[in-house]
């Protein structure tokens, strides 16, 4: 069956201000759960000016612990594969993230955009669509599903929140 997370929010800051903050924003003491992230591959494409990264973000298991005696549930780290494709001309960084544990189980997939907004060129819209599916868990499938769309819900707010404070932290007072 599986879930879908949307989010759409407007960060009243500029793009490379946005996109910097993002780049940054973990690991941090606003969220635990997020332990650490790793640049494993970055290029860029000459001819078009594209940045490509490939991270991997370190994050703790958040199962809750009586799911946690299934044995496959029992991991204390769930690592994650972020892509990203960084275009400061056309002031676009599209990114794909995938679940890199429980694969076997597990899918989780999350596709985000940040872009320069259309309503304000000083403003950037920042557009999150994720889905989780869980197979092979029998009669679990559905109540791990449950458990993942409101922590992904959850989780896609607290980082809005989290980027906003970022943002004002570093640049101040948004744009209006």
């Amino acid at each position: 069956m599986g879930v879908t997370v949307e989010a759409h929010t407007i960060y009243r800051y500029p793009f490379e201000q946005v996109v910097a903050s993002y780049l940054r924003k973990y690991p941090s003491p606003m969220e635990k759960h997020v332990t650490a992230v790793k640049t494993v591959e970055e290029k860029t494409d000459l001819s078009t000016g594209i940045i490509y990264r490939r991270r991997i973000a370190t994050c703790q298991n958040v199962i809750p612990q009586i799911l946690r005696k299934v044995s496959v549930l029992k991991v204390s780290d769930i690592y994650l594969e972020e892509e990203s494709w960084l275009n400061m001309q056309e002031r676009i960084m599209s990114m794909k993230t995938r679940c890199l544990t429980w694969t076997q189980y597990a899918s989780l997939q999350e596709e985000s955009v940040f872009r320069e907004s259309l309503e304000n060129p000083n403003w950037t819209e920042f557009i999150q669509k994720g889905s989780v599916s869980i197979k092979g868990a029998g009669l679990l499938n559905c109540l791990l599903e449950a458990f993942a769309q409101t922590f992904l819900n959850q989780g896609a707010k607290k980082g809005i929140t989290i980027m906003e404070s970022l943002l004002q932290e570093q640049f101040g007072s948004p744009f209006l």
